[in-house]
C-alpha cells in the first residue's frame, strides 16, 4: 500500500484530509518536515519551487516562505508552529502573512503513524468555514495540490533526504 494517496473531502465541509503511506521509517519521514533544505525539495504541488526566509521549528516558531508557481506567480506563506511531538505530530496555523481580507487561513495537524509498509502520514487542514475550504479548492486546487505534494515527498524520501550538492 506504500505510495497510495487519498484525499477526503466528504467528511467535515471545513476540512481537507490527506493520507499517504510512505515506505520509510517514521523518523526519516518526520525529518523531511524539520529542515528548510528538505522542505525545498518537496513542499508544494508539481512545478512549484520554494524559498524560505525564516524557519524556527519549535512551538511558537515561524516558518516564512514563498511558493513560486510554474506560471511565475509568487505565493507568500506563514506557518506558526503550535505543537511539535517528534516523530508523531506537528500542529500549525497557516496564513499568507498579510492582512488581506482574502487571506487564506487554516489550521493543520500532521500525524505520523507506524504502518506495516512504513509510515502513514495524515494531513488534516481545518478552515474557518465551508466557503473558505471551497475557495482554496476552487481557486488554488488545494485538494489536487495536496496529492501532488504527498507524491513529491514520497519521491524525496526515496533519495534518503539528499539535498542538491550532498
Amino acid at each position: 500500500m506504500a505510495g497510495k494517496n487519498s484525499v477526503d473531502l466528504a467528511g467535515d465541509p471545513r476540512v481537507i484530509t490527506g493520507t499517504r503511506v510512505f515506505a520509510a521509517p517514521r523518523a526519516l519521514v518526520f525529518s523531511a518536515f524539520t529542515d528548510p533544505q528538505h522542505l525545498a525539495q518537496w513542499w508544494g504541488p508539481d512545478g512549484f519551487s520554494l524559498t524560505t526566509s525564516a524557519f524556527e521549528f519549535r512551538p511558537g516558531g515561524v516558518w516564512r516562505f514563498v511558493m513560486h508557481g510554474p506560471d511565475g506567480r509568487d505565493y507568500r506563506n506563514r506557518v506558526t508552529f503550535d505543537e511539535i511531538v517528534p516523530n508523531a505530530r506537528i500542529a500549525y496555523r497557516h496564513d499568507d502573512g498579510g492582512d488581506d481580507i482574502d487571506s487564506i487561513k487554516f489550521q493543520t495537524v500532521v500525524t505520523f503513524d507506524d504502518d506495516a509498509a512504513g509510515t502513514t502520514v495524515t494531513w488534516r487542514a481545518t478552515f474557518p468555514d465551508a466557503e473558505a475550504r471551497a475557495f482554496v479548492i476552487r481557486e488554488h486546487g488545494a485538494d489536487k495540490g495536496l496529492l501532488q505534494t504527498m507524491a513529491r515527498l514520497d519521491d524525496y524520501l526515496a533519495t534518503g533526504l539528499k539535498t542538491p550538492g550532498n
